[in-house]
């Protein structure tokens, strides 16, 4: 089973990820909490793929995307966004991002999204 790495400064936000993946049968599920916990993280645990805000304090989703990219080029990460981020969002794919999913967003949309890609 796939691990994932969940990474959002809103704890409201990692829950209803982490809910929507447990519905799809995605159990082992870890939090980080801003950019420079997910690259610790991601560096500690390894995952098979992280779901990233591009919004937060201490380093944002594009700096922890690109170090992470930086750390292992194979990794599989999707960047969350709100709308009208559309800049960010072309930035995060140029810099490595495997998808995006827009906020707020359907759980089923988060399901197609990880299933695309990691299967």
């Amino acid at each position: 089973m796939a691990k994932i790495l969940i990474v959002d400064d809103a704890a409201f936000m990692r829950m209803m990820v982490k809910d929507a993946l447990k519905q799809g049968g995605y159990e082992d599920v870890e939090e980080a909490v801003d950019g420079a916990d997910a690259v610790d993280k991601f560096k500690e645990l390894h995952p098979d793929l992280v779901i990233m805000d591009i919004t937060m304090p201490n380093m944002d989703g594009l700096e922890a995307l690109k170090a992470i990219k930086q750390e292992d080029p194979d990794s599989q990460v999707i960047m969350c966004s709100a709308m009208g981020q559309e800049s960010m969002v072309i930035e995060a794919i140029k810099s490595g991002a495997k998808d995006f999913i827009v906020k707020p967003f359907k759980p089923e949309r988060i399901l197609s999204t990880v299933s695309n890609i990691i299967g």
